[in-house]
């Protein structure tokens, strides 16, 4: 078994976005100060009575001395933000955790197998875009190692990134890939069928499974898994759908929407995330488990894949720009994807503080399932899978219902 790669956090490309939004914040803060200074900002109506409680604060203030100080004040926190991404960069940790065995490949997609002498088979189907080992993020914070200590069979679908073949790839074609590894996972189950975990992007991959090969599906465990693209912040879904056409003529010689571009994209849900929490990080203990913690998930989130651009303008068009699979007509090789037609048990868990997926947007295929449980941590899109609450909140409650449903 190999260890897996450690990504490098010498490249540009993260302290480049990170650079950017603290320019664009200290740019925006000094643009401000002559409004602050007049009462003229177009202050939401809730902040009214702040914004004039500021006005009067400022009428006596000396107009060089304030903003003097707002300068020393992006300074010192430009110092912190900047001390955090170094600290970040410098910090000794690296993933150094053994690949598991290869049941099955196919292209660059592969099977990993969690507990090769046997258990509960469980298919895990992750997102595509960024790398499957969140889920196997760290010694002592592994979803998949914990799943087979308790008797489970983890079988993960680790898509990797997109090489010649997979770069012309829509949803189709990997749904049907997909359906090939579970084909794999049934034969590991003596033939018969299995339970399928789907994470976040995955979890429509595994709702498609489950609709079009019902005869392999066992049961299913969807997590953070959207739906309804237009039942929240439907403004911003339209956007990205509007973006498709321009995105097919700008990388359709490369086949694939690059890194990058993806990970502006999850920027833009909240551009201040990075600020802050480099910002906090500037001041923590390099040797608590709280800092090997972060440092390990920002490794994964600064390690992205591209995705094969046929498959995300699909998902640019028909989930966020038309919402497709909300309004009951997203189809996969002409088969319809309908919840309501998917009579296999069912947990649908929804974390409560989610900024990824919008609340309504997973609830809506919670209340679509005709045999559903629900589960709904106190904890967000990530940190339901490798925060420090999961174990307790999600992964000894999800090992219990898969093994209650193979019961």
């Amino acid at each position: 078994m190999m260890p897996h790669r450690r990504p490098s956090r010498t490249g540009p490309r993260p302290l480049a976005l990170h650079l950017a939004n603290s320019g664009l914040i200290s740019l925006a803060s000094q643009a401000a100060l002559p409004l602050w200074k007049s009462g003229s900002l177009p202050w939401k109506a809730e902040l009214a009575p702040a914004a004039a409680s500021l006005a009067r604060d400022l009428a006596g203030a000396s107009a060089e001395e304030f903003a003097a100080s707002v300068e020393a004040e992006l300074r010192r926190r430009a110092d912190l933000f900047l001390t955090g991404i170094e600290r970040y960069r410098r910090h000794p940790y690296r993933r150094d955790l053994p690949e598991m065995p290869l049941l099955w490949q196919e292209g660059t997609t592969r099977l990993l197998d969690y507990a090769p002498a046997g258990g509960l088979p469980l298919l895990v189907v992750p997102s595509l875009i960024n790398r499957s080992y969140v889920l196997d993020l760290a010694p002592g914070n592994s979803l998949l190692r914990f799943l087979a200590q308790q008797g489970l069979r983890p079988l993960l679908v680790d898509w990797d990134a997109p090489g010649d073949a997979e770069r012309k790839f829509d949803l189709t074609d990997y749904i049907a890939r997909l359906e090939r590894a579970a084909e794999v996972a049934s034969e590991a189950s003596g033939g018969k069928p299995v339970t399928v975990l789907g994470y976040c992007m995955g979890g429509l991959l595994a709702l498609a499974l489950a609709a079009r090969r019902p005869e392999l599906v066992r049961a299913q465990a969807l997590l953070a898994t959207p739906w309804a693209f237009h039942a929240e912040r439907e403004d911003h879904a339209r956007l990205l759908g509007s973006l498709a056409s321009s995105f097919a003529a700008t990388f359709g010689p490369m086949g694939e929407l690059p890194v990058d571009l993806l990970q502006a994209l999850f920027a833009s849900l909240d551009p201040m995330m990075a600020v802050k929490k480099f910002t906090r990080f500037a001041a923590a203990d390099d040797e608590s488990p709280q800092t090997r913690a972060f440092v390990a998930l920002e490794d994964w989130l600064n390690d992205g894949v591209p995705l094969a651009l046929p498959a995300a303008l699909e998902c640019l068009r028909d989930w966020y720009g038309a919402d497709r699979p909300g309004r009951g007509c997203w189809r996969v090789g002409g088969k319809a994807i309908v919840p309501e037609e998917i009579a296999v048990p069912s947990l649908v868990v929804l974390p409560a503080a989610d900024r990824i997926v919008p609340p309504r947007s997973a609830k809506a295929l919670a209340e679509a399932l005709p045999n559903v449980e629900v589960l709904t941590p106190p904890l967000g899109h990530i940190g339901m899978v490798v925060g420090h609450g999961a174990p307790g909140a999600v992964w000894k409650k999800l090992a219990a219902w898969v093994r209650g449903r193979a019961a």
